[in-house]
């Protein structure tokens, strides 16, 4: 590759990243940062990740589904740039459905092996304090809550898998990188998309993004850690009520703490 093309190429990755992955761990660092520096312990602050919005309120409803079909235009915009003459980007990082029933159960195994520990490890980062509560979905549920908790998974199943896999491991390969150079840099930045949740957070997702980049070199194909990435979400999404409801010392949000009532005056 001549020096024009390597600077070109430097620069699409460092745009596609400003625009999604690397742009979220820019602020989840930060964020880490602010939140050590406050008063509060960490494992007594709270953040969310799908918001709640009245049932009622359909303007809202409706803007958090355009939230999430429109932080898929990164994921196109990746595709796109992997898309060559006569070539097509979906089958060149294997997202399609030709081994459908393979990449199912290749997905439903990383589950077991990387999913469960991965929250196993942060209910014992809860359990000792180093990890933020994190709100996965709204305790108050509506109509819409299980749909756009859906969509919110398979939105972060396809921008993680698509940009840290089947992008960064194509641009980082024609810029020289040897392969687990690959692995473990798109591991370590997959750590710091999540450095918000907390130090265990950080170490079980890039853990994640070793044992996903292992596979993605050995498999050839995306679609089944998008499966496994999805199903993992949505366990973690929609049965972060029940986990706040069986377990509120570690799950479940700090009740607000009420004002002091006013004195009554009497005659």
């Amino acid at each position: 590759m001549d020096r024009v093309s390597r600077i070109r190429l430097r620069w699409e990755i460092a745009l596609v990243l400003l625009l999604s992955v690397g742009r979220s761990a820019i602020y989840a660092v930060l964020g880490l940062i602010q939140a050590l520096q406050r008063e509060a312990a960490l494992g007594d602050q709270t953040t969310s990740l799908n918001p709640s919005a009245g049932a009622e309120e359909f303007w809202d409803v409706l803007y958090q589904f355009l939230g999430q079909g429109f932080a898929l235009v990164p994921v196109a915009l990746a595709i796109f740039f992997l898309w060559e003459p006569g070539i097509s980007a979906f089958r060149r990082i294997g997202l399609d459905f030709r081994r459908f029933g393979g990449d199912v159960g290749r997905g439903i195994a990383l589950v077991a092996v990387i999913g469960i520990p991965g929250l196993g490890l942060y209910a014992l980062g809860r359990a000792l304090g180093l990890t933020v509560l994190v709100e996965a979905s709204p305790l108050d549920a509506s109509w819409w809550t299980v749909p756009l908790l859906l969509l919110a998974a398979l939105r972060a199943g396809l921008t993680e898998e698509v940009i840290f896999l089947g992008y960064l491991f194509d641009r980082l390969r024609r810029l020289g990188w040897g392969w687990w150079a690959v692995i473990l840099s798109t591991a370590a930045l997959r750590a710091a998309y999540h450095a918000y949740q907390g130090f265990p957070s950080m170490v079980g997702n890039f853990a994640m993004g070793v044992v996903f980049g292992w596979c993605y070199r050995r498999w050839g194909r995306v679609m089944p850690l998008v499966i496994a990435h999805t199903v993992i979400d949505v366990i973690a999404f929609v049965g972060y009520p029940l986990a706040a409801a069986l377990w509120p010392s570690l799950f479940a949000p700090a009740p607000a703490p009420s004002g002091t009532p006013t004195p009554t005056p009497t005659a």
